[in-house]
């Protein structure tokens, strides 16, 4: 069964295509990956191990781990990186690996700039020196603009300057990219993109530190969701709302190398909820009696995050003709449907590919 983008067949341009993805065994780019094997591309993954017991037990369930071809290496091995990606080589890459969490760049802001930074130098150089790449997207975060609690959405001509380790070397990323395709690849070779999404849920997030993986975690052992800032307003969306999104932009620009930029990928405004409006709505998607309270009176001195963050997408959509999805309760819904069937023990593959269909099979 083929997939279906805007309407027309995804897989009539992945078909056969050469993909590399750095940070395939995380969450994203798991679910990456299955979008891809479903649209006929040879994906060849580099990345370390995933962090967490759940999820490694994840991508062998998958079938991510048997179907595409993984490489172990972390993105701050240059040479390594540069050697896996002359052996693949890609016609397109994307770029998710990255130390992915606010509060872990807090605790070990060296290891987060180290990956987040020179990762990214590492894999323009990797596809500086490799010559088969037509096709680049880095993916970075909302969080990369100079945040100044302004109720409007950021625009891609806003100011970069994260606040927080994390985010501000998500910034940094955002600059090398930029220098890249100035110094090295101004001659069109190469059509290189960012993308900065929004805060993204669904099925197969196992971090800490997050909200919908600590609902869920709380939720199946029949506790209390604690919710340490409820009233901090995001732009929540799917996963699978941006991955479509990073799938256009690569297939957009390797056919029209003016396409190519920065691009914001959030969810329409309504859709912008706080945390304990997200929290009421899991706990009714859940049912069960589960509830959350308010533990924010424990944060006092903890570090700095945002409270509020918000994205205008409308260069995406009129540019490339990206449209969201799914709804926030549509969104919960999902992730809630695929969390209980992974507790539930059920063939894990065939409901990522059933919830990958279903997105492009939409009316």
């Amino acid at each position: 069964m083929g997939l279906k983008m805007m309407g027309k067949a995804m897989e009539n341009f992945w078909q056969g295509k050469r993909v590399f993805i750095t940070g395939h065994t995380g969450f994203k780019g798991m679910w990456l990956c299955r979008m891809l094997l479903l649209a006929g591309a040879e994906v060849c993954g580099y990345a370390l191990e995933a962090p967490t017991a759940e999820g490694r037990a994840l991508l062998a369930k998958s079938g991510v781990l048997s179907e595409v071809l993984g490489i172990q290496g972390d993105v701050r091995d240059g040479k390594k990186l540069l050697a896996a990606m002359k052996e693949a080589r890609p016609e397109i890459v994307f770029h998710l690996a990255a130390q992915p969490l606010v509060l872990e760049g807090y605790r070990d802001p060296v290891t987060t700039y180290e990956t987040n930074v020179m990762g990214t130098v590492n894999i323009l150089e990797a596809i500086r020196q490799t010559g088969s790449v037509r096709s680049f997207v880095n993916v970075t975060t909302d969080k990369v603009y100079k945040n100044n609690e302004w109720c409007w959405g950021y625009r891609e001509n806003e100011p970069l300057d994260g606040y927080d380790p994390y985010s501000n070397s998500k910034s940094c990323s955002e600059l090398v990219t930029h220098s890249y395709r100035q110094s090295f690849f101004d001659d069109g070779s190469v059509a290189i993109s960012t993308a900065r999404a929004g805060n993204v849920i669904g099925g197969g997030d196992f971090s800490a530190d997050r909200i919908i993986p600590d609902c869920i975690r709380a939720a199946a052992a029949g506790k209390i969701i604690e919710i340490r800032n409820p009233y901090a307003i995001r732009p929540y969306q799917h996963v699978l709302e941006p991955l479509s999104a990073y799938l256009l932009i690569a297939e957009k620009q390797y056919k029209e190398i003016s396409l190519a930029g920065a691009y914001n990928v959030g969810p329409a405004d309504c859709d912008c909820v706080s945390n304990g409006e997200l929290a009421d709505i899991f706990c009714r998607c859940w049912g069960e009696g589960a509830a959350w309270k308010d533990v924010s009176g424990r944060s006092a001195g903890a570090p700095h995050e945002a409270n509020f963050l918000r994205l205008d997408s409308a260069k995406i959509k009129s540019v490339m003709g990206w449209q969201p999805g799914w709804n926030i309760i549509t969104a919960v819904e999902k992730t809630i449907e695929w969390a209980k069937a992974y507790y539930g023990g059920s063939d894990m593959a065939e409901i990522i590919d059933e919830q990958i269909k279903a997105f492009f099979l939409r009316a």
